[in-house]
């Protein structure tokens, strides 16, 4: 018989959805079937795999890689503060951002009558 108490425990794609990671547990049921989670380092393809207080998690999200340590276990799929406080983030803090939409020339967007000159020279090369 073992003498140290039982950790609580739960699935990993019922915890990233509690978490409020994925919109729906089946998505993030699919990411974890896709290896795209890893648990302590370790790849993990299964989404029942169980998570605890104290695993990391490293998971892709909006272009970004996250690093996650569990601090508790949900119950339910709270509002966002109750979200909030099953996880800590490890991500380091980076000013990369995705880069911005291209301007025209430096100006934004063409108007009207830049449009129309565009397209007069266009039609000209072409012919």
């Amino acid at each position: 018989m073992s003498a140290e108490p039982a950790r609580a425990r739960i699935r990993l794609d019922k915890w990233l959805w509690h978490a409020r990671f994925f919109k729906t547990r089946s998505l993030a049921s699919k990411e974890v079937g896709a290896g795209h989670v890893r648990v302590n380092g370790d790849r993990v393809v299964k989404p029942a795999t169980a998570v605890g207080p104290g695993d990391v998690l490293t998971f892709a999200q909006a272009r970004r890689v996250r690093v996650i340590r569990v601090e508790a276990i949900g119950e339910r799929r709270g509002p966002a503060p109750e979200a909030q406080a099953l996880y800590s983030d490890l991500t380091p803090v980076s000013d990369d951002t995705a880069p911005q939409n291209p301007g025209y020339e430096g100006k934004g967007r063409p108007s009207g009558r830049d449009r129309r000159v565009l397209d007069l020279s266009r039609r000209g090369t072409l012919e």
